[in-house]
């Protein structure tokens, strides 16, 4: 990893990006950051620097939204993500690069198909709430998914969508969802090498953008739509994903 301008032009924008996501837009887009890190370094390098950014924002984050959280769903997905974060950790042994490549890029495409489907009912979220056992799936799928692209927040969101939660709610409830998710995964990704020297000095670096983005997003939370902000999230995502996903196959 070469910490010069090419790669601080991408890191610093990505990082405010998935803090601001995080701290006050459910955290659904926060992963954006990590694809966009794959088109300058190896995958795994960008999935192992954006974990403690992504911990340092939740930290920043669990005041403002302190006791504000749905306890019972948060229950069921924190439950549920600890073998969802114990199935990516076997995932990640047997991908190389460009496998990443392609799961970060299939990921990204497929949230923005999913959110487009939603806008157009040609997905619906059920009316009345999921059943118990659908949350602790919810928090297996994201699990996963957060553990190999910090893309958890897709199948979290459609599950807390349905239950009917106000804007705030939900929101303090994917905040201390994922900081206990993170949590799940930072010792093993200690334990896969997966942070390195290289990493945790970048992280260092960015740490600064990962706070200022987590104030502009709580701040975001309380004053800005969230049409437009998912807007840019869905280009961005498509871009990246389409790029991550030829690179891999050429």
């Amino acid at each position: 990893m070469i910490l010069d301008t090419t790669f601080f032009m991408i890191a610093i924008p990505a990082v405010i990006f998935a803090g601001i996501s995080k701290g006050g837009f459910g955290s659904g887009a926060a992963f954006v950051a990590a694809p966009l890190l794959a088109l300058i370094v190896d995958p795994a390098l960008a999935v192992g620097l954006m974990l403690p950014l992504l911990m340092l924002i939740d930290a920043a984050t669990l005041k403002p939204y302190w006791k504000q959280w749905s306890w019972s769903d948060t229950r069921l997905l924190v439950l549920g993500a600890a073998p969802g974060v114990a199935l990516g950790a076997l995932f990640w042994r047997i991908a190389d690069a460009d496998l990443l490549r392609i799961f970060l890029g299939v990921i990204s495409l497929a949230f923005v198909a999913f959110q487009l489907a939603r806008a157009r009912n040609l997905i619906r979220i059920p009316d009345r709430p999921f059943a118990p056992i659908v949350g602790l799936f919810a928090g297996a799928i994201g699990g996963f998914t957060s553990f190999v692209s910090h893309a958890g927040g897709p199948p979290v969101a459609v599950y807390l969508l349905a239950r009917g939660l106000n804007k705030t709610t939900y929101q303090a409830t994917t905040v201390i969802t994922f900081w206990a998710v993170n949590i799940f995964k930072a010792i093993p990704y200690a334990i896969l090498g997966i942070f390195t020297s290289q990493t945790l000095l970048a992280g260092l670096y960015l740490a600064p953008a990962a706070l200022f983005g987590a104030w502009l997003g709580v701040k975001a939370h309380r004053i800005i739509p969230e049409r437009p902000f998912f807007l840019i999230t869905y280009v961005l995502l498509t871009l990246t994903g389409t790029k991550l996903i030829f690179d891999a196959l050429t």
